[in-house]
């Protein structure tokens, strides 16, 4: 199974919804001995899961498909991937990170129908 390398080290922005990272933070796609691994670097600035407050109390924009957000915000912003790929190790990464199945498929499925505007920024 794949697996996060290092912690995640964040402080929240002067903005209140925004955290940048203090630590690279990276990622082993497909498997832990995998080659391909996603670097997400010190600096980078995230919003982890971009869920309209409405659904916060089902799904808050943090829990334990917060580093796998932060891998996804980060191959949005760089493209280093399709998007479809993205998406897809996001999934992946919230399995990884003990995310509840259904939580993640939702998840999932919310990236793939609302996220296209997002992509193309």
């Amino acid at each position: 199974m794949s697996s996060f390398t290092s912690p995640l080290i964040v402080s929240p922005m002067p903005d209140g919804r925004t955290w940048k990272l203090f630590k690279a933070f990276k990622y082993h796609v497909g498997n832990r001995y995998s080659k391909n691994i996603i670097s997400v670097p010190a600096g980078f600035v995230t919003d982890f899961a971009s869920i309209p407050w409405f659904f916060w109390a089902v799904l808050p924009y943090w829990g334990r498909y917060g580093k796998a957000s932060v891998i996804h915000d980060w191959l949005y912003q760089t493209h280093q991937v399709s998007r479809r790929m993205a998406d897809l190790i996001f999934y992946e990464a919230m399995l990884v990170s003990g995310t509840q199945k259904w939580k993640a498929k939702i998840m999932h499925l919310a990236v793939r129908i609302f996220s296209g505007f997002t992509w193309k920024e």
